[in-house]
């Protein structure tokens, strides 16, 4: 395995792993798998089981929703050291909420969600800082997305005069 497709490796270089002590680095590397997507193809797609956690290493991805009367929409562009399908690792949401696309050739860090939510059950300073991280995310996905709203609200469509 070469440092392309070495989850190890690939780990050392993203920032809060460094944080991690060496036994919780570890056994997070062992769940990890590296991932390379096409422009155009899809890591996952909205109501797929959820089996992954995510970090783009390279390239960009798309975070779309199926919006009725207008298809899928996008709500977020992932780019490098993102985490996308967090919601693998919560403990109710077993389907993907969301589908993702890669807009730009893309190399991906997958986590097992499974064996990831069973790290966390069994060693409660991983699981703390795992769900802290993953805490983060949802509230930084929280305010931009309170931001779009806010945008939309602001700016309401035309009424059409026929």
């Amino acid at each position: 395995m070469d440092e392309e497709t070495d989850p190890r490796k690939i780990m050392e270089n993203i920032p809060w792993f460094k944080e991690l002590k060496p036994a919780h680095f570890k056994k997070l590397a062992e769940i990890a798998s590296v991932h390379t997507f096409p422009e155009g193809s899809e890591l996952f797609r909205e109501g797929d089981r959820e089996d992954r956690l995510y970090v783009v290493i390279e390239g960009r991805v798309a975070i779309e929703i199926f919006v009725p009367h207008r298809g899928r929409v996008s709500i977020l562009t992932a780019e490098p050291l993102d985490t996308i399908g967090w919601s693998s690792v919560t403990p109710t949401i077993r389907t993907r909420t969301a589908s993702a696309r890669a807009v730009l050739p893309s190399k991906v860090i997958g986590f097992d969600s499974e064996a990831l939510r069973k790290l966390c059950d069994e060693d409660f300073e991983l699981g703390y800082f795992v769900m802290r991280r993953i805490a983060n995310i949802i509230a930084g996905r929280l305010m931009v997305t309170r931001l779009q709203l806010l945008d939309m609200f602001a700016s309401p469509p035309e009424a059409s005069h026929d």
